[in-house]
């Protein structure tokens, strides 16, 4: 997802009176906003990719308060679809079978041996993928490996 499909998300949602959806793009393009005016530069896809996994777990966390505090349904029923939303924003994690073979391919070239080498596994796995995939599949792909 880039800075321009965001706003063309922005003016379908105009176009189509969806509230919900309108209000969880703009909260995005003001974090894009303020990365511009605090780091002074044009953000890329992947800045704009953290933003959106960062919103994702914001609005997370402001959901399960209100399920918590028994808030209104309509209030939890938008935030539970900003985050469908957002989700769906995201490139899709790589998993399954091309994950597997990615981990073993990672595994043996780097020459892990041991469960010790887990935080080198991983942080080859999220920069040859740019962190879209599936974390907790890889760990256990990788420990079942290593054994």
């Amino acid at each position: 997802m880039n800075v321009k499909e965001l706003r063309e998300q922005m003016t379908d949602a105009l176009k189509a009176h969806d509230q919900v959806r309108l209000n969880i793009v703009r909260q995005v393009l003001g974090e894009v906003q303020n990365l511009k005016v605090e780091e002074k530069r044009e953000p890329n896809d992947a800045d704009v990719t953290a933003m959106i996994k960062r919103t994702i777990k914001q609005t997370n966390e402001t959901l399960e308060s209100s399920i918590k505090a028994n808030n209104n349904q309509q209030r939890t029923d938008d935030l539970a679809r900003q985050v469908k939303i957002l989700q769906d924003m995201l490139p899709e994690q790589l998993s399954g079978d091309a994950l597997n073979d990615l981990v073993q391919r990672t595994i043996a070239d780097l020459g892990a041996t041991s469960k010790k080498d887990m935080g080198k596994i991983m942080g080859a796995l999220s920069k040859a993928t740019d962190g879209n995939f599936d974390k907790a599949a890889a760990a256990k792909m990788a420990q079942e490996i290593l054994k």
